[in-house]
């Protein structure tokens, strides 16, 4: 089966092993994993601050980069979330929107892709020790990968998984939501960090690098010895 990674920007730019292990990963189930090169950002960044016009000048970018791609598969529930509400932003655009629709349709955020696409829940990995996972607001509300994630951890051999007290609450990431309202970003995230020492993990696991950022940032700032994991990364633990 055939593949077209969207590593993303945070990916790309601050956590490249995260890209590195879901091309690995993917590879030892039998993908054939392609990268096209003119991939960029998705526009989120630019539709969530209200500059639409801009944000499609991205999207179109993107609709031609994977246009010949059988399935998309990415490393974050957010930036598939962007994919998916491309038929939304270009409704009534009849150059665009049935583009949109079909990128948003072959477009999967990674677990969800393994789990329901490729049919596995075992990957064959291993990993001692305590962790707990983190639930990422789009992933988890708007896209809808819930159980994914879990499956998945509920396999590797030697992990302990915790529930995260409060795991609804968002991190205080939010993209630039995080810039413009820090005070109330920092609130949020510290929250989130008590929470995650409650549950007495050695590692936080989550989907979604921003949210992995934030809060790995925090705890870093704090003082707080737990690591921080990407699920690629520990899917592709042996």
């Amino acid at each position: 089966m055939k593949v077209a990674l969207f590593v993303t920007c945070l990916v790309d730019m601050f956590q490249p092993n995260v890209g590195k292990s879901t091309v690995e990963l993917l590879e030892r189930l039998g993908c054939e994993v392609d990268f096209p090169p003119s991939q960029v950002c998705c526009g989120q960044p630019a539709y969530n601050s209200g500059y639409v016009a801009e944000a499609k000048e991205a999207a179109k970018n993107m609709i031609r980069a994977f246009e010949d791609a059988a399935y998309v598969v990415t490393p974050s529930g957010s930036c598939a979330t962007m994919f998916a509400e491309y038929p939304h932003l270009f409704k009534g655009d009849p150059q665009w929107e049935d583009r949109a629709r079909a990128l948003a349709q072959k477009t999967y955020e990674l677990t969800q892709f393994i789990v329901e696409v490729l049919r596995v829940t075992d990957v064959g990995a291993k990993l001692e020790g305590v962790a707990t996972y983190h639930t990422s607001c789009h992933m988890t509300r708007l896209l809808q990968v819930q159980d994914p994630p879990f499956a998945l951890l509920s396999h590797v051999e030697g992990l302990k998984l915790e529930a995260l007290p409060h795991s609804q609450n968002c991190c205080g990431f939010g993209g630039t939501f995080s810039v413009k309202m820090g005070p109330i970003s920092e609130q949020m995230v510290d929250e989130k960090v008590e929470s995650v020492m409650e549950t007495g993990a050695d590692y936080l696991i989550g989907a979604d690098c921003g949210c992995l950022m934030n809060i790995g940032g925090r705890m870093e700032r704090l003082g707080k010895k737990v690591k921080v994991m990407h699920i690629a990364e520990v899917l592709n633990s042996r």
